[in-house]
């Protein structure tokens, strides 16, 4: 889904009215379809919603896969990263007007097969793929802007084993694990 500057925007003001609309109200800010200006918002569409305050991580919550219209996603995704990333306390109103909202728009996750390590090293591409790792019910994933702080693909591969509760070098094994690869439209205030 490529979207323009003017939906792009939409998104980021909807993400904060709705965290703002939760800590003012105590309710979850209603939408109706057909108040969104831009009717492609409506469709179905997954996406990250991420928190920073002076650059450092406050939450961070998406959906991989597209089962809602993109603007549902958004807000549920923005009150998850705000107040239910169980990483970080939830958002308080005084950290309001310093935080700041950035946004990942997710294409649908494809199929990643390789036979082995050096393949996986080989196919992957840095700043354009996100990436899930799946080993039984062990599952993570790595968004697009990650390689911002992991650039080198074994530390990225690495990380990406530890968030999923896997050893750091379980990708070396490829045996047992699926690996889906996705591209992001990453955009923020």
């Amino acid at each position: 889904m490529a979207l323009n500057a003017k939906e792009k925007k939409y998104l980021l003001e909807l993400a904060r009215k709705t965290v703002t609309h939760y800590i003012e109200a105590g309710e979850i800010l209603e939408l109706k379809p057909e108040d969104v200006p831009h009717k492609s918002l409506i469709e179905n569409g997954a996406c990250f919603v991420t928190l920073h305050i002076d650059k450092e991580l406050k939450g961070c919550i998406g959906t991989l896969e597209a089962h809602r219209p993109l603007v549902f996603d958004v807000i549920d995704n923005a009150l998850g990263a705000a107040f239910n990333d169980p990483r970080f306390y939830p958002l308080r109103r005084e950290e309001l007007p310093k935080v700041k909202f950035s946004m990942s728009v997710l294409s649908a996750p494809k199929p990643f097969p390789v036979k082995d390590a050096d393949e996986l090293l080989k196919k992957l591409v840095p700043h354009k793929h996100g990436l899930i790792i799946q080993m039984g019910v062990a599952r993570a994933t790595f968004l697009p802007v990650v390689w911002e702080q992991l650039p080198k693909k074994e530390e990225f591969l690495s990380h990406l084993c530890m968030k999923a509760g896997l050893l750091p070098d379980e990708w070396k094994r490829t045996k047992g694990i699926q690996f889906y690869t996705y591209e992001a439209e990453e955009f923020s205030e």
